[in-house]
């Protein structure tokens, strides 16, 4: 595999999604104000993954309850079949302390509907996910105006060379 190639691939005998991955990913995923159902959550994992994944029920309301005991989200309703979760305070500092690796994760799994498309448009996809991904963890948080300048200065030095071809 290339330096920059992201690895879509679970390694033999390895769930796709470890359980801190699995963790950042749902955290990530529920940064909004609007409280979500686990089933909301598996949804949209296996929409962002083209249809190619999504994690099992088994795993993702045990993971959910558990970050309930760990106090990373709350929730008010009793069955854990129905129960909607929604991050507080202690979930989003969680988030921000982990946003690298979970931008990573939601990379991977987003570069799974790139997997066995046509080869033309392929090696763009992953390269515009390569982007996404670089962007995510070199703009977190707040970054400086310097940062920010010299990073538009790259990507329009490669928007011009493109337009070249």
């Amino acid at each position: 595999m290339a330096k920059n190639d992201i690895n879509v691939e679970a390694p033999a005998g390895r769930r796709m999604l470890d359980g801190d991955e699995l963790g950042y990913l749902l955290l990530l995923l529920m940064e909004g104000e609007v409280p979500r159902h686990g089933y909301d959550l598996i949804k949209e994992i296996k929409t962002r993954s083209g249809g190619i994944y999504a994690p099992s029920s088994g795993i993702v309301y045990p993971k959910l309850a558990t970050m309930v005991d760990q106090r990373l989200l709350s929730s008010s309703a009793p069955n854990d079949q129905k129960r909607a979760y929604v991050l507080n305070a202690e979930g989003k500092h969680h988030l921000d302390e982990h946003r690298v690796e979970a931008q990573g994760v939601l990379a991977r799994i987003e570069a799974l509907r790139f997997r066995g498309t046509d080869m033309s448009a392929g090696p763009v996809g992953r390269a515009m996910q390569g982007l996404k991904t670089a962007l995510g963890q070199k703009l977190v948080g707040e970054p400086t105006r310097d940062l920010q300048l010299d990073v538009a200065d790259i990507i329009d030095e490669a928007v011009r060379k493109i337009e070249r071809l």
